[in-house]
């Protein structure tokens, strides 16, 4: 009986004993900081060696420091490390304002940019909008917004300090022609005009002039309406204006694509972790005997360089213009827990030849090499590229 109790009180401080160890680890596990030296040591316990220089800054550091700030400096510093145009951190208040922009996403100073190692190089100013009443132009680099600097910051995390709450005021500081200024622009409602459209005439011929500002949600919509209505009209050609485009949604260059490609491969994208996906034309195409000019330029990027580019592979379209940006990389945007998150570049472009739009990485490459190469640029008064885009079509039609 002695030795069955024995056994029994063995037994029960044995599990109480593997509890207590249990319990310990688990909190341990998350505070390595709590375990002596040499148990931190012996456990590979102590954390990561950018946690420890972090420890030792605010533990030493002769004026105090929040945590917070470190973090985010460290975040950054190891983003700017990839020397990557178009990866960056957003600090918890830089996401707060990127997600909560889509609900604002007119609400700004009314201009188009594109990432420059400066800051944003705004590539289009829209007519009446704040920008244009502060006399900003295209061309002239945004370097800062409401005190902060947009050197390294990816058109998305730049455009979110950019924008605000229509009647609010942000001070921008304008690089033009290697001068620096201050500006205080007032945010509105900005009306951005994604599809315009014309008749145009050359050489006796009806075309349609199709400009597309941006790849917005419900584009392919827009310029597929716009098509229609001046093919309806006499149209029997098409130059479609992608000049000062800089992107947007994929799956918009998808769809617009598929406006002129009834099938076929438009782009593949890959990455390391990222699974290859083709994406190829959803069909309901318009005739492929309706001749098309694309027109592009130094500022046509990511999706508008999709569709010039497929269009040109496919021997769907001809080019006309300058090289086009160069971008042949995507980003996909991830929550961090301390409220902030990482817009990295995850994968690439390729165009149904296998070209990479950015030259195979992260730096800018040569783009879309024009087939007619037209590098005059518009006045009041004429627009060389969309005579040399006319006359393109216009050759083509018996």
């Amino acid at each position: 009986m002695l030795a069955d109790a024995r056994a029994r009180s063995a037994a029960a401080l044995a599990a109480l004993m593997v509890i207590v160890v249990l319990l310990l680890g688990i909190y341990l596990g998350g505070h390595p900081n709590d375990l002596p030296g040499f148990l931190r040591n012996v456990s590979g316990a102590q954390g990561t060696v950018v946690d420890q220089a972090v420890d030792e800054v605010l533990h030493d550091y002769y004026v105090p420091l929040k945590r917070s700030t470190l973090d985010d400096n460290s975040l950054s510093g190891l983003v700017a490390g990839l020397d990557d145009r178009f990866s960056s951190y957003l600090t918890p208040q830089e996401y707060h304002d990127f997600t909560t922009s889509a609900a604002q996403q007119f609400q700004g100073v009314g201009v188009t940019v594109l990432s420059n190692k400066l800051g944003l190089e705004i590539t289009q100013v829209f007519p009446g909008s704040p920008a244009a009443k502060a006399r900003i132009e295209a061309g002239d680099v945004i370097v800062s917004a409401a005190g902060k600097s947009l050197a390294g910051k990816s058109e998305e995390a730049g455009s979110a300090l950019i924008k605000g709450k229509a009647g609010t005021a942000v001070v921008l500081g304008i690089r033009h022609d290697g001068r620096d200024r201050q500006v205080s622009v007032t945010r509105a409602e900005v009306v951005i005009p994604v599809v315009a459209s014309a008749m145009r005439t050359y050489a006796g011929k009806k075309i349609a002039d199709v400009a597309l500002a941006t790849f917005s949600s419900g584009a392919h919509a827009e310029v597929r309406a716009a098509i229609d209505k001046l093919l309806k009209q006499g149209a029997k050609g098409i130059v479609f204006d992608l000049r000062h485009n800089g992107g947007g949604l994929v799956v918009e260059a998808r769809l617009i694509a598929s406006i002129f490609l009834p099938d076929g491969p438009i782009v593949t994208t890959r990455g390391r972790t990222q699974p290859t996906v083709t994406l190829t034309a959803v069909g309901d195409a318009i005739p492929t005997s309706i001749p098309v000019a694309v027109l592009v330029d130094k500022d046509t990027a990511s999706a508008a360089e999709i569709v010039s580019g497929a269009l040109q592979d496919r021997h769907r379209a001809t080019i006309v213009g300058t090289h086009t940006f160069g971008k042949g990389v995507f980003q996909e945007v991830s929550p961090l827990s301390n409220g902030g998150a990482l817009d990295i570049t995850v994968g690439e472009y390729f165009l149904p030849s296998g070209r990479n739009l950015g030259g195979g990485g992260i730096k800018q490459g040569a783009g879309i090499t024009p087939d007619v190469p037209v590098s005059a640029q518009p006045t009041a008064k004429t627009d060389p590229a969309l005579t040399a885009g006319l006359r393109v079509v216009a050759a083509k039609l018996k």
